[in-house]
């Protein structure tokens, strides 16, 4: 197998943005007078996009489009003042970032998170240029699991499924490298570990330096 790209989740994979999710979406939900929900309850609302995401914090007689497309309007707004207040890249993760950029491999983002707040997130988090694409949800893109992101992703670069791995930490993004054609590498250091072990990856991983490992035994023929 000749890898010549590696595409990333974000949230999760790449940078830990639990905290500050879960803060803007609580302060939303204060706002219209419904109950707040714990971090770790965030591990499991997150991964689906925004929609999805007000969808899960608010209660199921609330979910009316009116209260849905409010709560999201100021959920954006905090969330788009406040998204580096606690969001950081995971141990390790910017080494390997810059190690396989090193490698001449073609790196891109590919993540449900809205278009704007991904690109504004990579920008302040990794030196520029390590990434050669960033693609959030955004009109007209299906999310993930649909693999609708990665082959346009790929189809910029002039690559094959098979010849790009797909690195994720839930079902979703597993199931989207399926979909999509790309071998898949779950990560045990995001949100959803147990969903990372037992989604039929094809390679599992407890530290982002064991990708790199991975990756330059397989370009040395290992």
């Amino acid at each position: 197998m000749k890898i010549k790209a590696v595409l990333f989740d974000l949230d999760g994979t790449l940078l830990n943005t639990l905290d500050d999710i879960a803060d803007s979406a609580n302060f939303a939900l204060e706002q219209f007078g419904y109950p707040i929900h714990s971090i770790d309850d965030y591990r499991y609302f997150v991964g689906n996009g925004v929609d999805n995401l007000m969808k899960a914090i608010l209660p199921e007689e609330a979910r009316t489009p009116e209260t849905l497309l409010s709560l999201k309007k100021t959920y954006l707004e905090r969330y788009g003042a406040h998204s580096l207040d606690k969001t950081r890249p995971y141990d390790g993760v910017p080494e390997i970032i810059a190690e396989l950029k090193g490698m001449s491999l073609k790196l891109a983002v590919a993540s449900n998170k809205p278009d704007a707040d991904s690109k504004f997130t990579v920008s302040r988090t990794f030196a520029e240029g390590m990434f050669d694409i960033v693609a959030g949800g955004r009109s007209g893109m299906p999310l993930k699991p649909n693999p609708a992101i990665v082959h346009n992703i790929l189809g910029e670069f002039g690559i094959s499924p098979a010849e790009a791995f797909f690195v994720g930490d839930t079902s979703v993004d597993l199931e989207t490298a399926k979909n999509a054609g790309c071998p898949s590498v779950g990560v045990l250091w995001g949100f959803r570990p147990e969903e990372a072990s037992n989604s039929g990856a094809d390679f599992v991983i407890t530290h982002p330096s064991e990708l790199t490992e991975l990756i330059r035994g397989m370009l040395s023929g290992r």
